[in-house]
C-alpha cells in the first residue's frame, strides 16, 4: 500500500461496515490518491452552486450538510464523523445543492472523481457498496423528516442522541454508551429545528430523567432502552445487524 493507506483506513473501515470488502479491493480503496487538510471549525469545504472536482473523506472531527436561507437561518441535515464521505454524490450530481462545512476542527482528505470512478469501474463490488451506503444515507434523511416533521423535541433529541451514538460505535468511535458529542447546542438546534434555548431545556429534561449526561463534549447514556422507548426509536433504518437491545 502507499503512504495514504492509513488516512483511509477509517473509509475502509466503513466500507466494511455496509458490505464485505475482499483484501484487493481494502486494498484499492486505501491506495486512493487524497489530499489530505486540516481545517478549523465552521469552515466551508464546498459551497451550494459549486462544481466539485473531488470527494472529501472526513479523517477526524465533525462535518454537517446544511442549507442557508436568505434570512441567515440554516438547517442542518445531516451530521458526518469520521469514515464518512459526505459528497459523493457530487460524482454524479455535478453541481451542489446544499452546503457541506466543518462543525469542528477536522482533517479531511479529498479524492478526485477520476481516481473514484477508476476505482469503481475496476472494482463493482466496491460500487456496489457505495450504494448501498447511499441507500443507507437515504433512510437516514427519512428518518430525520420524520422527526422533523412529526416528533416533539424531546422525543426527536433522544433519537438523534441514538442515531449518533449507533454510528459512532460502528465507526470504532464509542463503546459502552459513552461517546463524543463535540457539537454545539446551536448546531444541535439546527439540525433539530429548535432554538438553543430549546435544545438546553430538552438535554437538562434528558439528564432530569436519568437518561443521559452530556458534558465537555461527550455523551453518556445511562439507560440506553430507556431512551430507545422514549424517543421510538427503531435501528432498522441504519441496516446494522450489531445494535445493541
Amino acid at each position: 500500500m502507499t503512504a495514504a493507506a492509513p488516512a483511509l483506513a477509517g473509509l475502509v473501515r466503513r466500507l466494511e461496515s455496509i458490505g464485505p470488502l475482499t483484501a484487493a479491493e481494502r486494498e484499492a480503496v486505501a491506495d486512493l490518491p487524497v489530499a489530505i487538510r486540516t481545517l478549523p471549525p465552521r469552515c466551508p469545504i464546498v459551497r451550494e452552486g459549486e462544481r466539485p472536482g473531488q470527494c472529501c473523506v472526513v479523517l477526524q472531527g465533525w462535518l454537517c450538510r446544511s442549507n442557508v436561507l436568505s434570512s441567515g437561518k440554516r438547517q442542518i441535515h445531516s451530521l458526518h464523523i469520521a469514515g464518512d464521505m459526505p459528497d459523493l454524490q457530487s460524482l454524479h450530481l455535478p453541481v451542489m445543492d446544499h452546503n457541506l462545512d466543518t462543525l469542528t476542527p477536522a482533517l479531511v482528505a479529498a479524492i478526485p472523481h477520476e481516481a473514484l470512478r477508476d476505482l469503481l469501474a475496476s472494482y463493482p463490488s466496491v460500487a456496489a457498496v457505495l450504494w448501498r451506503g447511499t441507500l443507507i444515507d437515504a433512510a437516514m434523511v427519512r428518518q430525520w423528516m420524520v422527526c422533523l416533521g412529526r416528533r416533539a423535541a424531546l422525543e426527536h433529541t433522544g433519537h438523534l442522541l441514538c442515531e449518533m451514538y449507533l454510528r459512532q460505535q460502528a465507526a470504532g468511535l464509542a463503546a459502552g454508551f459513552q461517546c463524543p458529542l463535540p457539537i454545539t447546542q446551536s448546531d444541535l438546534g439546527d439540525a433539530l429545528g429548535l432554538s438553543t434555548v430549546h435544545v438546553n431545556r430538552v438535554l437538562q429534561s434528558l439528564r432530569a430523567m436519568g437518561l443521559i449526561t452530556l458534558q465537555s463534549g461527550t455523551l453518556r447514556i445511562h439507560d440506553w432502552r430507556r431512551l430507545v422507548a422514549l424517543s421510538e426509536f427503531d435501528p432498522t433504518y441504519l441496516h446494522r445487524e450489531d445494535a445493541p437491545a
